[in-house]
């Protein structure tokens, strides 16, 4: 259920659940102390003006929602965030059992690969029947990625080498991803 307000944050912590990040307004689906907001975020328009936010934060948020709810996501959190604004995504590794292992984390995991779809210029040469102008359904947003991981305590500790070796052939060697999404200054 969607506030009925507009609002004009600064900052939103989406899916903060009772977890709130300090300076952000909460988002979540259920009413959990530190929750700002009540809505659900995998649907429709956000009641958020266009341009007004700094910053997102996620964590372990995305992956529990649905591919289409997913794309939603992403373009209305491109459409409410400022140009130059940063979100950042955290989700499971999609080789760890952490993507798997919750019933209530949607399929397909979240994978690198989901990123470079978040890019307007990638959509066009690449996929341009998962953009908007082509699929009703599609992306409209346009983000910049970067991301890295975090890995178990003992690769952690091993060569850059040894790490690429094991996220690219080792099951659990990755624990989550942490992509920084940016939208372009106009």
């Amino acid at each position: 259920m969607a506030t009925k307000k507009k609002v004009k944050p600064a900052k939103l912590d989406i899916g903060c659940g009772k977890n709130k990040k300090e300076g952000f307004y909460g988002i979540d689906q259920y009413p959990m102390e530190g929750v700002d907001f009540v809505m659900n975020i995998g649907h429709g328009k956000w009641p958020i003006d266009s341009d007004s936010v700094e910053e997102i934060h996620c964590s372990h948020f995305v992956e529990h929602l649905t591919a289409d709810e997913r794309v939603n996501f992403y373009n209305e959190a491109c459409r409410v965030m400022k140009p130059g604004a940063k979100m950042t995504v955290i989700t499971p590794h999609w080789a760890s059992n952490r993507a798997y292992g919750d019933p209530t984390h949607q399929w397909p995991p979240v994978a690198e690969m989901s990123f470079y779809y978040l890019s307007q210029e990638w959509r066009t040469a690449q996929a341009p029947h998962t953009d908007k102008k082509w699929n009703p359904k599609g992306y409209s947003c346009n983000l910049a990625a970067t991301w890295g991981y975090s890995f178990t305590p003992d690769l952690a500790m091993r060569s850059q080498e040894h790490i690429q070796f094991a996220l690219s052939n080792y099951k659990e060697a990755a624990q989550d991803m942490i992509c920084t999404l940016t939208k372009p200054q106009v």
